[in-house]
C-alpha cells in the first residue's frame, strides 16, 4: 500500500499521537522500526498520518513503547483505518479543506464546547442567517461556491440531531446577538431558533451580556472538540486564513481555562433563554 498524499486530520493526529509515545519512550524511529520489523520510512509515514494502519498494529505499536494508558490505546485503536468516507467527502474540492476537517472532527467528538463573541455558532445558524453571511465574503464568494457553503455548514449540523447525540455548549456574546446579518425577518427568525435549540437536552447555550465587561478569547471563535480521552481533545480556531488546529496540552489546558473562565461570566442557560427572547421581542 502507498503512503496517502493527503491525509486527513483524524489520521494526522493518529500518527502524531504515536510520534508523541515513542519520543516519552526514549526511542529513534530506526529503533521503532525495528520493534516493529519494517524500514524507518514506514514509521516516518505512519506518524505523518500518510501510511494508515490498523487496530492490532496500533497496539503492537503501543505496547513496544511501554505505553500503559489502557483507555488512551483503545481511544488511538478507535482512530485506526483508511480515510473516513463521511459526507463531506462529498465536498472535496468544493470547500477548504479546513472545513472537511472540522467536519470530520465533529463528527467523531463526544461533546462540542464553542465560544463565539461575533457571529453566531455555525451548529446553530438558521440557512438564511449563513446565506446573508456567505453574501459578505472576502473575497467574494461565487453563487455556486456559496450554495456549497451553505449546504455544507446545514449538513453539519446534524450532529446536534443524530443518536448518540452530542453534549454542545454554545457561550454566545451579546454582540453576536446584537449583530443584524440580513433583514429584520432574518434576525428574528435566527433568535428565536436559538431560543428553540437550547430546549434540547444535548444544547445549552450560555450568553455573555455587555454588562460582564471584558472577558477572554475575545478576538477569534472557538471550539473545543473532546476526544474518547482528554489527551485526544482538539481545539479549532477560526482566522481570516482558515481554520487552526491545536492539540498540545499546554494549548488544550488554556482553551480549557479560558472556556471554563467564559462560562462563568455567562448567564445561566434559563436567563439566556430570557436574554435571547428578549432580543427578539424588541426586533
Amino acid at each position: 500500500m502507498s503512503p496517502a498524499s493527503s491525509p486527513t486530520l483524524r489520521q494526522r493526529r493518529l500518527g502524531g499521537e504515536l510520534r508523541k509515545l515513542r519520543d516519552r519512550a526514549g526511542l529513534s524511529t530506526n529503533q521503532a522500526a525495528a520493534l516493529l520489523g519494517v524500514n524507518q520510512s514506514r514509521i516516518s509515514n505512519i506518524e505523518a498520518g500518510r501510511y494508515a494502519v490498523g487496530q492490532e498494529r496500533v497496539r503492537t505499536i503501543a505496547r513496544n513503547y511501554a505505553c500503559s494508558d489502557d483507555r488512551l490505546v483503545d481511544a488511538l485503536a478507535g482512530m485506526t483505518g483508511g480515510r473516513t468516507r463521511g459526507w463531506w467527502e462529498e465536498y472535496r474540492e468544493q470547500v477548504p479543506t479546513g472545513l472537511l476537517d472540522l467536519a470530520e472532527l465533529e463528527h467523531h467528538a463526544v461533546a462540542v464546547r464553542v465560544a463565539q463573541a461575533i457571529h453566531i455558532p455555525g451548529l446553530l445558524q438558521t440557512t438564511d442567517h449563513a446565506r446573508a453571511l456567505f453574501s459578505n465574503a472576502v473575497p467574494a464568494l461565487l453563487p455556486h461556491d456559496a450554495e456549497y457553503r451553505l449546504s455544507f455548514r446545514i449538513k453539519r449540523q446534524a450532529i446536534l440531531y443524530r443518536e448518540p447525540t452530542v453534549a454542545y455548549t454554545a457561550i454566545i456574546h451579546e454582540a453576536a446577538l446584537r449583530t443584524h446579518v440580513g433583514d429584520s425577518s432574518t434576525v428574528k427568525n435566527q433568535l428565536n431558533h436559538l431560543a428553540e435549540a437550547s430546549r434540547r437536552s444535548n444544547v445549552t447555550i450560555l450568553v455573555i451580556p455587555f454588562a460582564r465587561g471584558p472577558f477572554p478569547g475575545s478576538g477569534h471563535g472557538i471550539d473545543y472538540a473532546n476526544g474518547p480521552v482528554p489527551q485526544l481533545d482538539t481545539v479549532q480556531l477560526d482566522t481570516e486564513h482558515g481554520s487552526e488546529f491545536l492539540d498540545a496540552e499546554a494549548q488544550l489546558q488554556r482553551y480549557r481555562t479560558v472556556l471554563d473562565r467564559l462560562e462563568g461570566l455567562a448567564l445561566s442557560p434559563e436567563e439566556s433563554r430570557d436574554f435571547i427572547h428578549g432580543l427578539a421581542k424588541d426586533i
